[in-house]
Order: C-alpha cells, then structure tokens, then sequence
C-alpha cells in the first residue's frame, strides 16, 4: 500500500499443516541415521586433517532422494514422501556438526597429558549433541518463525529447494557416486598402493654439501597434498575464502619460515622454544639449531604459535563483530519465549507445523545432562562444588552460545558460523574463572577443556539444528518428529565418531626411546594397566633390519600418563616404565608428533597431525593455567591478525591458512580456483539452491565423502599385519629398490617421476571436476510420477 508498511505474509509450507503423510517411519530414521554416521566419520576425518568440515544436509537430501526411487522401482514399493526424505536429512546431518565439535577439542586431551579415554570422549560427543539440540528447540519460533524472511539460513533454504525440486522429479546422486569412486581408487592408489607421492614438494634453496650453506629462499617450500577431498573442500568454499587462505600459506611458508631461518642461520644455541637434541651431540650440527632445521621443523618450532595466534585473535574479532547480533539474538529470543508462553495459557491450539516437544523435556533434559556430565568420573567435574561450578558454566556458556550459533547460522550459514571463536571465548573465561579460584593443576585443565568441548559441540549442533528446523519449517515438517529424528541421529554418529577418533589416534601412534627423560623415575601404581610398546617392537628381527642398538622387545611395561607439568623436565604423555617406574618408551601421538622415524628407521604411522584448534585450546589452558604459553610468538600471530582486519581482510580464514601445513592448503586453494573458472563458464547461479546442487558441488562433494573415507580405512590398516600392507605397495614391487641394508625400499615422496605422475594425476581430478563445474544443467532421474511444480499435497493426502 502507499501508505504504510506491507501486510506481513502468512508463510504457506509446501505441504499444507493438514495433510496427513508419512514422515517419521522406520526406514527414514535408518537410513539418515547411516548416512549421518558415514559422513560424520569422514567429517572427522577431514576436521583432523585442515581443521574444517564442509555441510553435509544437502548431499545427504540429494542421496536420500536418489537411493529411495531406486528401492522403488528395484521393489515395487511407494517411493518416500518428502517428509520422509526430510528426516532422513535432518537425523544425517548431525554428524557433520558433532565430528567438527569432537574434532577440534578431543585431541588436545593428549597435548595436556591425559589420556584419550573412550567414555571421556563418547560422553562429550553425546552429551554436547543432545545438550545443543534442546537448548535450540525454544529458539524455533524465535528464529524460524518470527524472522522468516529476515534470517535466510542459506543451507537450510537450498535444502529445503532440493527437496521440493526432487518431489516434483528433478535432482539426482549420480554427480555425488561419480566423484565418490573416483576418489577412492585415487585415495587408495596413492596412500595405499604408492603409484605416485602423496606430497610432493620443493624446496626453494639449497645445501652445500660440504659447508652446509643456504643459497635462495631459506626455509622456503613448496608444496601440496594432492588430495581428492581437499579439492573437493576447495570448490566448496568458493574461491573467496580459499584465496584467503593461500594467502595465509604464502605469509607462513614464503615470510615468516624465511625470515626464521635467516635470521637464525648464524645462532649457536637453539632459540626458544626450540631446544637441543638429545639424541644427538650438543655441537653445531645438532638439530634442535635453525641452521639444522628444515621448513617443516621450523614451522613447527616458531611458525605454528603465530598462526595460533592468529586463529585465537581471528576468531575473537569474529565474535566482537557479531556482538549487536548476539544480543539481539539473547533478547529477542527471550521476548518470543515469553510470548510462546503466553499463547499457551490462552488455550491456543497448534497446527501439526507447530508442534515442539514440550518445555519440561528441555528444561529437565538439560539438568539430566549436565548431572550426567558431573557424574562421570572421567570428565573431571565431580558431584562437589567445583563439579557443580562447572555445570553451571556448561549451562550458561552452553545456552548462551547455541543462541548465537543459531542466530548466525541464519545470518551467514554453517560454513561461516564461527564456533572455533565460541569455544575460545568459553575456553578463555572458564580458565580465568578457574585462575581466581585457584584451580590451576592438571585437575583443572582437565575440566576447563571438558566444559569447552560440551559447549563446542552443543553449538555446532545447534546451528545445524536450526537449519534442519528451517528446512522443515520450508517443506511443512513436523517438528516435533525432526527433533526427534535428529536426536537418533546425534546418539548413533556421536557414539561411531568417538570410536572412530579413539581408533585414528591409536592407528597413528608408535612408541619411541628417543627423547625419555634420564635418571628419573615416574610415579607408577602397582595396579597400573599393562601394555607392549607395540610396533616396531614387536616385529621380528628377521623381517625388519634392525640399525644399531635396536632390538624387537615383548615385554609388558606398566602405562604411566604424565600431566602437563607435573614432573619438571618430563614431557606430558603417555609412558611405558618398568615396576620400578624407570621410563622405557614414550607414545609418540600423531596430534603431537616428535619422531618422524619410527626407531626401526621407518616411517611412523601417518596420522592427523594439522588441526590448528586442538593446540590452540592446549596452549590457552597451558598459558593461563599454567603459565607456559609461548607469548612473544602468540602476540606476533595477534598482531598479524589485527593488522588484517585493518586492512579489510577477514582474518579467521588467513589465519588458518597460516597454521596448516602448505601442502594442505595448496589443493584448497586449487578447488576454489577450479570453482572460480566453472562459475565463469557456466555463469553465476540465480539462487542458493541451484549453486548447492550443481553438478561440480555434487561431484566436488563425492571426491570429500571418496577421499576421506577410503583415508579412513587406510589409517585402519596399521592395524592389519604387515604383510597385507607389502602385498598392497603396488609401487614398492614396480619401482622399489635395494638399499644399503639389502632392503627393498621406495619412496615415492623423494622420487621426481612420482612427483611428476601425482601432479599429472591431480591435474585431470581439476579437469574433470572444472569440466563437470561448467555445464549448465543436472540431469534428472525420473522416478514414478513428478508431482506438477504448482501441485503441493492436498490435505489429508498420503502418497503411494
């Protein structure tokens, strides 16, 4: 009207509140509860690797939709209603979030010197899942409903698109299965089989072999994990944020590790926090110098606290920015609480589109679970004061940071939502809390990442929640039946991705005599559990060479877990000792890599070593804890972000950049790229829902769920004898040779036709995934009879 403001719009869902279809049945909840659990653990997998998972409800809609209209033509049976596919995307994606959670906390358990133990960690990852979906269950009106129309929540929108599109005949899986197979048979030909490296580099300088001189850029590397996932991760992030992150790669590998090892060439003792080598002589060629170190052993002396502190002052400015969000989310959401109440005593009846479990289940399943949270004696809270304190945070921080989660997701979506600044901002109050109350011992450290993970997780959740909400709230779910299906679907992909973590951890892990502590015994209890210190001790001498002083040993040892200052001059961690409590091997842990060499001379195991937020939370509680933080280094990676920020730049994304390895970030970077060129091509999407279900996301997405997966199996076969692993290394039986100790070896990493065959190799992966990018059109699967695009159910109707 001219005059005044437009009446506000009723929202019609596509299917009417009366229509009475199937929606929450068995087979639905089955299969987004397998779903959820596949891409958890390949979410996990990918969180551990570059610190980052990518939203998985629109593959997981895309596949729901494809693999039922092949069961109903495969069966003769009714193809699912798009409820029923609904459900099967809101109980999958809780995986994604609760693996980002769990990935980015647990791993700094063992950096702070406890163990990673598995009710400790499937406890959290549950217990965080539920906690944030019923924190976010009285926000619905508020966000999904109040402000329709104002927050988009773009995943949840194209979701919800996805859906409607495949009810009417269109959208199909086969992008997602094509990129699926060809990441696996790459995956596994190059970390299984070893046709071709895995990451080659250069380095940009060189050795003189006699006086040891550098000439070029000193320190300075490049180079690339060329990886179907990480591609993937590339052209899914867009070119925009995957620039900014080569940007961080570039200050890292071609500045500041430079500028580190030039002007630490000339120096004679190690500088901090470096130290000497005790497994070498105290003499000029001793590694623990700069002169001596490469650019991955400067990176990970000096070069990783910067970019530390660039992810933590990243993260923070994030959250200052959103700040009149944050409130205005707190203060809206309690008015419209208010108001919801208020309906309710008038006796209003609510359509099926309304319907919310009750409050009691919120409210009383929210103190269950944070009195289940102090009950467990392994999380460190305790049914005492502090126990209670601690609750209490978890509640508070908890509710306080689903309510913002939920908010941004609206504003920005999940793959902006700035969880990692959340959970600093937790971890940095707890520990101050915990600094005036003097609670500042292993004990403490211990509950402070506890709460700081329960709140981690229930945010990340919470922002998915809310996005499952909007789809449904879209396609006129009942949401009732949604919370429900995605509480199923955090309980079974919390409990796998636990175990999934435990098992990468233990995959990972080798025991070592380099570096154990000389004349000191630990503490060791006479009931302490038994272990052997496993490979390579437990080879036989026959089938593995041994070099000097080396020898195969299966004898039990007690476990000792040595706290994060707890005994001066012994590194926190894990420790095999006699019954006298003389230290006989350390577990060298892939999150806390020591040995690059096992001490047999092989390579240890590979396992996830670059998430950038695990340290960064070890070194918060080990700096205001404990008074041990790397200051000097953490405030030069401050100002760098400040100075970005400055500049226009957002800082959180370079920051990142500038902790991962570059080899993580090159193929990143190289997928935005991709992505860039195709868009190019093709031309710019008209809506959300057309950019997430292109075809190169579809098959960019297959390469992530292909590469992680197949990833994750491989990590698996450390466990599998030795033998299985021989008749596998297909290139060690093409290309391998005799070395010195009359052992057939090969090296695919050092071997410049492998370099050249694994570009090669990755390059057609770029070509492919460009070439699929560029086409206009998704090809459609028909399956039985389309609904007509004006068409939406008719009340009381049930399909099939």
């Amino acid at each position: 009207p001219p005059n005044g403001p437009a009446p506000e719009v009723e929202h019609k869902p596509y299917t009417p509140p009366e229509a009475n279809i199937p929606e929450f049945t068995p087979v639905p909840v089955i299969v987004g509860g397998l779903l959820g659990i596949v891409f958890g653990a390949s979410s996990l997998y990918l969180v551990l690797k570059v610190g980052l998972t990518v939203s998985a409800s629109v593959p997981i809609a895309v596949l729901s939709i494809t693999l039922f209209r092949v069961f109903s033509r495969a069966f003769a049976i009714r193809s699912a209603t798009i409820l029923e596919n609904n459900v099967v995307q809101t109980a999958g994606s809780a995986g994604e979030s609760i693996a980002f959670g769990v990935g980015v906390t647990m791993p700094a358990l063992l950096l702070l010197g406890f163990e990673m133990d598995p009710v400790r960690v499937m406890t959290v990852a549950v217990l965080g899942g539920i906690l944030g979906i019923l924190m976010m269950i009285p926000l619905r009106r508020a966000f999904i409903v109040k402000q329709h129309g104002k927050l988009i929540y773009p995943e949840g929108t194209a979701c919800a698109e996805v859906l409607i599109a495949g009810e009417k005949g269109g959208a199909t899986a086969k992008m997602v299965f094509v990129g699926f197979g060809i990441a696996l048979v790459h995956k596994f030909l190059t970390a299984a089989a070893y046709l071709w490296a895995s990451v080659p580099s250069i380095r940009l300088y060189t050795v003189d072999a006699s006086t040891h001189a550098k000439t070029g850029l000193k320190g300075g590397q490049l180079s690339g994990e060329l990886a179907p996932e990480l591609i993937g991760v590339g052209y899914l992030i867009g070119p925009r944020i995957a620039s900014l992150m080569m940007a961080g790669a570039v200050i890292s590998y071609f500045a500041l590790a430079p500028a580190v090892a030039t002007f630490g060439d000339k120096l004679s003792e190690p500088l901090a926090p470096a130290t000497w080598d005790d497994d070498k002589p105290r003499d000029q060629e001793n590694p623990g110098l700069i002169r001596n170190m490469g650019p991955s052993k400067i990176k990970d002396n000096y070069v990783k606290y910067i970019g530390a502190g660039a992810v933590a002052a990243g993260g923070i400015i994030s959250m200052c920015r959103a700040l009149p969000l944050i409130i205005g989310s707190i203060v809206g959401g309690l008015r419209d609480l208010r108001a919801t109440r208020q309906s309710a005593r008038n006796g209003e009846t609510r359509l099926r589109t309304e319907q919310d479990l009750p409050m009691t289940v919120v409210l009383y399943g929210s103190l269950g679970l944070v009195l289940i949270l102090a009950a467990v004696p392994q999380l460190g809270l305790g049914l005492s004061l502090n126990g209670l304190l601690g609750a209490v945070m978890i509640l508070l921080f908890g509710f306080l940071f689903v309510t913002v989660s939920s908010r941004l997701t609206g504003e920005v979506g999940s793959s902006s939502n700035p969880i990692s600044g959340m959970t600093i901002a937790t971890l940095l109050m707890v520990c101050l809390i915990f600094l005036i109350l003097g609670k500042t011992g292993p004990d403490g450290m211990l509950t402070a990442l506890t709460i700081a993970a329960v709140v981690c997780i229930a945010s990340s959740n919470g922002g998915t929640t809310s996005q499952d909400l909007k789809t449904g709230f879209l396609v006129g779910a009942t949401p009732k039946k949604q919370q429900y299906a995605i509480l199923i679907g955090a309980i079974s992909s919390a409990l796998v991705i636990g175990l999934t973590m435990l098992a990468l951890n233990a995959a990972g892990t080798h025991y070592t005599k380099k570096g154990l502590p000389s004349g000191v015994t630990l503490p060791v209890r006479s009931d302490a559990p038994k272990e052997r210190p496993g490979k390579p001790y437990d080879r036989d001498q026959a089938d593995e060479p041994s070099k000097p002083g080396w020898k195969a040993d299966t004898t039990e040892y007690r476990i000792v877990h040595v706290r994060k200052g707890q005994i001066e001059g012994v590194k926190p961690g894990r420790y095999l000792v006699d019954e006298a409590g003389r230290p006989a091997y350390r577990a060298d842990v892939p999150i806390d890599r020591q040995q690059e060499k096992d001490d047999a001379d092989n390579d240890a195991p590979k396992g996830f070593t670059e998430a950038p937020q695990p340290r960064l939370f070890a070194n918060i509680i080990e700096g205001i804890l404990g008074g041990t933080l790397e200051w000097a280094l953490i405030i030069t990676g401050v100002m760098i972000a400040i100075a970005l920020e400055l500049c226009g730049v957002s800082a959180l994304p370079v920051a990142v950049g500038m902790y991962l390895s570059l080899g993580s970030t090159t193929p990143i970077f190289i997928g935005g790229m991709v992505r860039l060129i195709a868009e190019r091509v093709r031309g710019k999407p008209k809506s959300e829902a057309e950019s997430e279900t292109s075809p190169g996301v579809l098959l960019a997405s297959g390469y992530i769920a292909g590469g992680t997966l197949c990833g994750l199996i491989i990590a698996f076969f450390a466990f599998l004898p030795d033998a299985f692993n021989d008749a596998i290394n297909l290139g060690l039986h093409m290309f391998g040779s005799v070395n010195e100790k009359g052992k057939m070896e090969w090296k695919p990493d050092e071997s410049g036709p492998a370099k050249l065959a694994a570009v090669a190799m990755f390059g057609l992966l770029a070509v492919f995934l460009g070439w699929i990018g560029s086409r206009r059109e998704i090809p459609a699967v028909n399956g039985g009879e389309p609904r007509a695009p004006d068409q939406p159910y008719e009340s009381g109707q049930v399909e099939g």
